[in-house]
């Protein structure tokens, strides 16, 4: 066990990013397929072929998952990962030959590093060229390389995000494994503790110290005041967390599907405010094995690594684009 997405066997991840302009695309390759799964919470999305993943619709399998920074431009970048799984023969046999399937989900980095650069089908090409079984690279990549959190005053008093990723093994052999880019909105917990790791600053801003709440302005309290009823009013729907849960337990879709919407807990339970109408929270299950498994448990427990990877995500994150980050300490 790496506590990476790639302990849940038949999954590569591979990162391609511009760290100048703070942008990027992270592919989840299922070279044979994975029966998939998605569940969006947040109300300002940008996703492709998400509705195939409802357990009504023909296709079962899913090739890859495209998780990008760039906004809505960013979604360009699964046309190169399809474009690479073609050339492997790699996708949804037609009789006219194959079609990948390459659900994606994007988030918003336009206003952190270069805003005039974005992934593109290229980028999403070098991603999947990339993609390996082995360890999995936090922080600043992939589409976490221009994330961040704590953006009610917007960028002035955020902190640098980035991507991470965690695994458990639950019994019996089952592996839960995560992966997440958190570009949220709201503020990032501790849950253990309660108290608040990364997020929006105190606008007298000092020297950071890891525990010292005073640092924080605190998303919630905020929110409660004059100045933070205002500055919503402003905000920009620019926010979101995305990511994927996966297992090698055999699920049906309807039951990744569930395994996507139970991994949502986690994320609520480490990000405050979460599934906001200024967030795109939008997460991807996949099962790649033939293990049998309760749904019910493997849930609750995709539930566990999902806002363990959150975390993960926050602390491996390195100051960039003006931004502190926690990374650095």
């Amino acid at each position: 066990m790496k506590n990476t997405l790639t302990d849940v066997p038949g999954l590569e991840v591979g990162h391609a990013h511009d760290l100048e302009a703070l942008t990027g695309v992270t592919v989840i390759l299922c070279r044979q397929g994975a029966i998939g799964g998605v569940d969006v919470r947040g109300s300002a999305p940008g996703t492709r072929e998400t509705d195939l993943l409802h357990p009504l619709n023909l296709v079962q399998k899913v090739h890859a998952i495209v998780l990008a920074g760039g906004s809505a431009f960013g979604l360009d970048a699964a046309s190169g990962v399809m474009k690479y799984l073609e050339e492997h023969n790699i996708g949804f046999e037609t009789g006219a030959g194959v079609v990948p399937i390459v659900p994606a989900a994007i988030l918003f980095d336009l206003n952190l590093g270069r805003g005039d650069v974005r992934p593109d089908a290229s980028m999403g090409y070098r991603a999947t060229s990339a993609a390996q079984a082995g360890l999995v690279e936090e922080g600043n990549v992939g589409a976490g390389a221009g994330a961040s959190v704590g953006k009610i005053f917007g960028n002035r008093s955020a902190m640098k995000s980035g991507l991470g990723t965690a695994s458990l093994e639950i019994g019996a052999g089952v592996v839960v494994g995560a992966l997440a880019a958190v570009n949220a909105f709201g503020d990032v917990i501790d849950p253990e503790s309660g108290n608040i790791i990364a997020g929006a600053r105190s606008l007298e801003l000092g020297p950071f110290k890891i525990g010292e709440q005073g640092y924080f302005a605190n998303t919630l309290h905020v929110m409660q005041t004059l100045a933070g009823r205002t500055a919503l009013q402003f905000a920009t729907r620019s926010n979101t967390v995305i990511g994927v849960v996966a297992t090698n337990a055999r699920l049906s879709k309807t039951e990744a599907n569930k395994m996507a919407q139970m991994a949502h807990d986690g994320l609520a339970r480490v990000i405050r405010p979460a599934h906001t109408m200024l967030d795109g929270d939008t997460i991807f299950a996949l099962s790649t094995g033939t293990k049998r498994a309760d749904i019910s448990t493997v849930g609750a427990f995709a539930a566990e690594v999902f806002g363990q990877a959150c975390l993960r995500a926050v602390q491996t994150a390195k100051s960039a684009g003006g931004l502190p980050g926690l990374g650095d300490l």
